[in-house]
């Protein structure tokens, strides 16, 4: 059994598992397994049931029409003896559309509708979306679906509230699931309508009849391709989970044969007259031509006088298939240069609905297969064409294209989305002025802070968390991972704006910042646990509330980490998989979907970790978060940190007070664990409750000296220059830096290009002449690695390595090299990126430098081979 089948194995045990109250509905409908022929059996309700969507029906027909339907019968028609009363018609999604979900995946939905266009049926056959598996029970979508019965195919139905002036009728959504519905919405309108017009409820679209502007010239086939005249459809095995291969699975050329340049340069003079004369006024003519692959566009399953079911064209809402009788022979291509094809046909398009004026797309129809389950889901592959505009009396007309889903979502929550940036930007900007709050703050009076504080606290838990339920999450890290190496996509990710707009400030700030402002201030989950135990002092539970030991909480801190590489892992065999580990989150249970609408172990988990926070100050953050843990490591390279001074080396004061504890023996602040809760800040500048500032403020008052304000070395301004720092103190290390200051160049680093250019040195070439000098062989075994992962890369370049088997050899490089430079160049950078500043390194800091660096090395090096098309 593959990797692949045991994850998916893995994946159905894990379901069953955590939902030990799912219904039998979550088990059916969650990657169901449909029938291998669901998308071209004629007798489609012998596969699925179609009386689930038409209730009262008593037969069903065969699929007819393109795209195809079912009609729908109930008892003999008393007006016609031998024939069937016609309630209404069925039809399968995917036969239509293959919109995407959140999950990238369609969801397979069965829909009823009766002769007049009316919704009288809706049952989900099939989806991949992982929230619905484990988060939002899948009677949610159940329900939504229903909000359809009775409206028409004729409505303007929309996802959000009605509007009556405009004629919106509105559905209500499913909460943590907006882009599930949202395309869920999409899927039902499309599919309705395209049926409808076929039958008759809804008009036929009419279009202008196109007027060409004629200059009576050859063209080669060159310069019809490179103006757009001519376009190419190609597809590769592996868009089809097929074993990849140098060779397409099927390539085609087409192009439009209605305008005299374009039809006398591709057919001859005489070969473009003949098909006018067999064409009336209103029929359009299009070419078709496969020069490569190893598939018909005919189908399989084409005979004489059938369909040809794997092409179709599209335009606007309307689509277009062809029979036997549709089709010419095509005998050649006259243009210089055209390339040799194995396949051909010219395809005639009767219908008024059609226009060569407007743009439209040839779209060749397949099955994908699923390498990790086997099953097959229906796949449709698409390019556009429209006649270049000077070929166009008028140039080309004016197209309204719908609003993408996401588009919609942004205009429609404009307000609320204007209101979160303004919150996030607040908080940014007040948190830049930390150094002005703290220093109007003392130890025994922290409001200047806390009073922001606790109100970004409130607004988090409220607005964002339960309001926006825009709570970040370590799926969608796991998802922009796979999206940075793989492929990546915008609409995907602009599809939920409040994530997204949270995403830009989270990553904004952990770079300049740290992850503590949003994990200390702006994390629903964090805030809501923070404010708990708060809560628990004023109750009175103070004398029970306490810290772990230190030594167990740096050796418990490390199990966020674990847990976060875990699914990550688990992610690069099966995201499923690893959506269901997410588990290990509360934050779906806790805002998105509710304790009382999940099964017992979640609410559970829940309870004991929000009860623990009233005695342990944020203990899920400290211990078990993986989104904490995946934000620091970046924060191992933020710009800013928190301030210190010599003598906090000596001084126990603030990591005694450190409810992160994240401040060591020797007054360093560890910013990967540091919450920027502020009370150090406070301190630092606290004339009373600092110890080495209280020590010469007393000196100062016994000597009847000047008390001058506190510099931003956090020391009295001296009143002769001096240093303030203590004897003792200065013989420490210096807290100031996280680690001991290191010089990778002795002499430092050169000035100018040089300078430069040794730094890149530096990041590229992880070998170091002490370690040639002590560890020889494994500077021998890491060039051997180098040489082996570089020849991956070559042989993924030249399409013979996977990208799951390069990742593998990035992976291993990235081990070794973390390895190799914690042995010879043991060093990172500490600041921003533009000084030149060192320290030396611990084993998460170089973990941290060499997974983000070689991340974004290895996903420059595959969207480069992705856009030269080299890898799978």
């Amino acid at each position: 059994m593959s990797i692949a089948r045991l994850f998916s194995a893995a994946l159905t045990a894990a379901a069953v598992l955590l939902s030990p109250l799912g219904n039998e509905a979550q088990a059916q409908a969650y990657e169901a397994h449909l029938p291998a022929d669901l998308a071209t059996n004629p007798e489609l309700c012998a596969l699925v049931s179609c009386a689930d969507v038409f209730p009262g029906a008593q037969s069903f027909s065969q699929r007819m029409g393109q795209p195809p339907y079912v009609e729908a019968y109930g008892d003999a028609d008393p007006q016609q003896p031998g024939k069937k009363t016609l309630l209404g018609y069925v039809m399968l999604s995917t036969d239509i559309t293959d919109t995407p979900a959140y999950s990238g995946k369609p969801v397979v939905t069965l829909i009823g509708m009766d002769v007049r266009g009316r919704y009288v049926g809706v049952k989900v056959l099939k989806h991949s979306e992982p929230i619905l598996l484990l988060g939002i029970p899948e009677s949610t979508l159940v329900n939504f679906n229903n909000q359809y019965l009775g409206k028409s195919v004729t409505d303007q139905i929309e996802v959000g509230p009605s509007r009556p002036d405009e004629n919106i009728l509105g559905l209500d959504a499913i909460s943590g699931a907006t882009v599930t519905v949202i395309a869920q919405n999409q899927v039902m309108q499309l599919s309705g309508a395209a049926v409808a017009r076929q039958v008759g409820i809804i008009e036929p679209t009419r279009r202008d009849l196109a007027r060409f502007v004629t200059s009576g010239r050859p063209y080669r086939w060159d310069e019809l391709v490179k103006m757009g005249a001519v376009q190419r459809l190609r597809v590769m095995p592996e868009q089809l989970g097929l074993e990849r291969s140098a060779e397409p699975f099927i390539e085609l050329w087409f192009g439009d044969l209605n305008h005299p340049d374009v039809g006398q340069s591709l057919l001859g003079k005489s070969g473009f007259a003949t098909l006018r004369s067999r064409l009336k006024d209103s029929e359009q003519a299009l070419f078709v031509v496969r020069s490569a692959g190893i598939e018909s566009f005919k189908g399989s399953g084409f005979v004489r006088g059938g369909i040809y079911d794997r092409i179709q064209v599209k335009q606007g809402a309307d689509a277009f298939t062809f029979r036997d009788l549709d089709s010419f022979n095509l005998y050649g291509l006259e243009a210089e240069g055209a390339p040799r094809y194995s396949e051909s046909a010219i395809f005639v398009i009767r219908s008024e609905s059609f226009s060569a004026a407007y743009p439209w797309k040839l779209a060749f129809l397949g099955n994908r297969v699923d390498r990790a389950t086997g099953h097959r889901s229906f796949a449709v592959f698409e390019t556009k064409y429209w006649l270049p505009a000077e070929m166009l009396q008028g140039g080309r007309p004016v197209v309204t294209e719908p609003d993408a889903p996401w588009v919609r979502i942004w205009k429609s929550r404009a307000i609320e989305i204007a209101l979160f940036c303004a919150l996030l930007l607040g908080v940014a900007v007040v948190y830049g002025l930390r150094d002005q709050l703290t220093r109007r703050s003392t130890h025994k009076n922290k409001w200047p802070v806390n009073a922001f504080k606790y109100s970004a606290w409130a607004i988090s838990i409220g607005f964002v968390g339960f309001g926006l339920m825009a709570q970040p999450s370590i799926t969608q890290v796991l998802t922009w991972f796979h999206a940075l190496l793989f492929q990546w996509t915008w609409s995907l990710f602009l599809s939920d704006p409040f994530i997204f707009v949270f995403w830009v400030f989270i990553i904004i700030t952990v770079f300049v910042f740290g992850r503590g402002l949003f994990c200390g201030w702006m994390c629903p989950f964090g805030s809501f646990s923070e404010a708990l135990y708060k809560v628990g002092r004023v109750i009175g539970l103070k004398r029970f509330q306490t810290k772990l030991p230190q030594v167990w909480h740096d050796r418990l801190k490390w199990l966020k980490y674990a847990i976060f590489f875990g699914l990550l892992v688990v992610s690069m065999f099966s995201m499923g998989l690893a959506e269901v580990l997410a588990e290990v989150e509360p934050f779906k249970t806790t805002f998105l979907v509710g304790l009382t609408n999940r099964s017992w172990p979640y609410g559970l988990f829940v309870v004991v970790i929000l009860g623990a926070s009233l005695f342990i100050e944020r203990p899920y953050c400290k211990y078990i978060c993986p989104l904490g843990a995946s934000l620091a490591m970046p924060s191992t390279f933020r710009w800013f940190g928190l301030q210190r001074k010599q003598d906090c080396n000596s001084c126990k004061a603030c990591a005694v007070g450190c409810g992160a504890q994240a401040i060591d023996a020797d007054g360093r602040i560890d910013h990967r664990e540091c919450l920027h809760c502020l009370d150090c800040m406070v301190l630092y500048t606290d004339q009373k409750g600092c110890p080495p500032l209280a020590k010469e403020r007393k000196r100062r008052e016994r000597d009847g000296l000047l008390i001058t304000p506190i510099g931003r070395n956090g020391y009295f301004i001296p009143i002769e220059p001096v240093s303030p720092v203590s004897a003792r103190a200065a013989q420490g290390p210096d807290p100031r830096m996280p680690t001991a200051p290191a010089q990778p160049w002795p002499g430092g680093r050169a000035p100018g290009l040089k300078g430069l250019w040794q730094e890149v040195q530096h990041h590229l070439w992880p070998w170091s002449r002490d370690g040639w000098k002590n560890q020889r062989a494994l500077q021998f075994a890491g060039l051997s690695l180098a040489l082996a992962a570089s020849v991956a890369w070559l042989l993924a370049a030249d399409g013979r390595l996977s990208a799951s088997a390069i990742i593998g050899w990035w992976f291993g490089w990235s081990v070794y090299e973390v390895l190799i430079r914690m042995a010879g160049k043991r060093y990172v950078k500490d600041g921003p990126w533009w000084q030149v500043r060192y320290r030396v390194a611990n084993w998460m800091d170089m973990l941290s430098y060499v997974g983000f660096k070689n991340l974004l090395i290895g996903a420059t090096l595959f969207l480069a081979l992705k856009t030269l098309g080299h890898l799978a």
